[in-house]
């Protein structure tokens, strides 16, 4: 059975996640305690009637971290196919998204503030966002979410699953990442003005950045890095890295040095390409 959990702070979109999944033909259920997940893929499982199942799991049912991370090996250790999505935003804007709705944090009954709450959820569910895949919502939209969460859905991950993300440092540096390198050290086609209305996927970008020395430089450190570190990252059962390549904008450089290394790791990952800024790209 293909089983999705779905984690994250409260505010940060888990249930845009749990309705596109029903969508999809996921039976989901939200809010389950983890230690009836076992009863109910049984349940499933013997009814012969669910191949596909959604579950929401956050700190309203008081989730215990160890028990998760029991349930979940014992439930691949028989076959099934786990996956875990852990999503989170930045604190004003978990902030602004309650004041907006007008509803309660679920901890804001233990005499704590907003903010105490959120940190103390944060930290809290720090252990099951180790072992998922992680999508920052604060720049996100719900039909945004909604195509990231489908776009992850489509990769059958067999191994360890390398997203590399492009983005604009004048933007905001983005949360979720694992290893951010800076490309703003290169030469800039930005300055360029029959250069600047391209991006980094296109032909004359990437004809301007292959002649720079710099580039290549970065590319061949940045590359022997990743080939250096990622399969040890593999053999200690890490299921997602996500890598960030930023540039001023997050037009010219960071696509570049992403289409480039996403060339080199073709073959030997599951690879999610991101372009935060570049909104004329499709990810892949």
């Amino acid at each position: 059975m293909k089983i999705v959990l779905i984690s994250g702070l409260s505010g940060s979109g888990k249930s845009v996640a749990l309705k596109l999944l029903e969508d999809l033909g996921y039976y989901c259920v939200d809010n389950l305690p983890l230690n009836l997940l076992p009863a109910l893929v049984s349940h499933h499982i013997d009814q012969e009637e669910v191949e596909q199942l959604g579950v929401s799991v956050d700190i309203r049912s008081r989730i215990d971290i160890q028990e998760a991370q029991i349930q979940i090996s014992a439930l691949r250790r028989q076959g099934h196919d786990v996956e875990v999505l852990f999503l989170e935003a930045e604190e004003g804007v978990l902030v602004r998204r309650f004041s907006e709705t007008r509803r309660g944090h679920p901890l804001s009954g233990q005499n704590l503030t907003l903010l105490e709450s959120l940190h103390k959820e944060r930290e809290w569910l720090s252990p099951l966002r180790e072992i998922a895949y992680c999508i920052d919502t604060s720049k996100m939209n719900a039909q945004q979410l909604r195509y990231s969460v489908q776009q992850w859905l489509k990769l059958e991950s067999k191994g360890l699953l390398v997203i590399l993300e492009s983005f604009g440092f004048k933007y905001g540096v983005p949360t979720n990442v694992d290893f951010m390198f800076d490309m703003r050290s290169l030469p800039n086609p930005y300055y360029d003005p029959e250069l600047r209305p391209f991006n980094g996927m296109d032909q004359a970008i990437q004809n301007y950045l292959d002649d720079q020395p710099l580039a290549q430089e970065m590319l061949a450190d940045i590359g022997s890095f990743l080939n250096r570190w990622l399969p040890r990252m593999q053999v200690e059962s890490r299921s997602y890295v996500t890598i960030g390549i930023g540039c001023t904008g997050g037009q010219h450089r960071s696509v570049y040095m992403v289409e480039k290394l996403a060339e080199q790791l073709a073959g030997k990952y599951e690879l999610l390409v991101r372009h935060r800024q570049a909104q004329n790209l499709a990810g892949r």
